[in-house]
């Protein structure tokens, strides 16, 4: 019994090492691009950054996308025509879903209307346009099921399975990556869709370390937020014009961005 109960107590100690272990391992690098919201110039911009500055890193990269990919801005179909493309080959890309691309999903393939007039109120309708569903001003209830028709139409297929098999965290290092945040003084192998896609202020105002950094979008500054236990890259590219993308290699942290317009 003594020999289980120490077995117990160092791999609970092993597993408290490595959830506070600071950084990427070695020869490793990471990008993290923020909420994109449909500003495909934005992306292939920054895409271009993260080329020139790779260009002499011959080390595995992996790239991961925060989530937020349509709505607001006026490309949204064209964004994910182009991460389809496998724009970085050579990288490892990791696609996390947003909040939105979980709402265009109940848009899709569920009746409730009530969602589908919040979604039409914060951004959707941009989306909608950008597929070919033209729509005139903020659509009434009784309408909202030949709209649905119709984008199921014209949305490709790829594009949905490419929504579906989003991820809704990612680890690496000493990194959680969520798009929203995570729930605190919850376990992080126990966080709930719903926070990690949703959460704000009980995130954001919380200065509790939660095993890992914690790496998001969502909730808009003018400039990246960098806390003892979270990074913040959601600059606003919808309308700020800078998209921003965290680097992270060893225990280094720093940010390349477009340039506001």
């Amino acid at each position: 019994m003594l020999k289980n109960l120490i077995t117990r107590l160092f791999l609970h100690q092993e597993a408290a090492i490595k959830t506070s272990e600071p950084g990427l391992p070695d020869k490793q690098r990471l990008y993290c691009i923020g909420d994109i919201h449909g500003r495909y110039d934005l992306l292939q911009a920054l895409h271009a950054l993260i080329l020139e500055d790779s260009k002499h890193y011959s080390h595995p990269v992996t790239v991961v996308y925060i989530g937020d990919y349509i709505d607001r801005g006026p490309q949204s179909k064209e964004v994910i025509d182009y991460l389809l493309s496998n724009p970085f080959p050579l990288f490892q890309s990791v696609y996390l879903m947003g909040n939105h691309e979980q709402v265009l999903l109940e848009f899709l393939f569920s009746t409730n209307s009530q969602r589908a007039g919040a979604w039409f109120s914060f951004g959707g309708l941009s989306t909608l346009t950008s597929y070919g569903v033209q729509i005139q001003g903020i659509p009434h209830a009784g309408v909202i099921n030949e709209i649905r028709k119709e984008f199921k139409q014209k949305i490709p297929n790829n594009h949905v399975q490419f929504f579906q098999q989003m991820k809704v965290c990612y680890e690496k290092g000493g990194y959680y990556f969520a798009h929203a945040g995570v729930k605190p003084k919850v376990p992080l192998v126990r966080q709930k869709e719903q926070d990690l896609l949703w959460i704000r202020e009980d995130f954001l105002e919380n200065e509790l370390f939660h095993g890992k950094i914690i790496v998001h979008g969502h909730s808009i500054t003018k400039e990246p937020v960098v806390r003892n236990n979270r990074i913040g890259i959601d600059t606003g590219a919808y309308h700020s014009g800078r998209l921003t993308c965290l680097v992270l290699e060893a225990t280094e942290q720093r940010f390349i961005s477009t340039e506001v317009a």
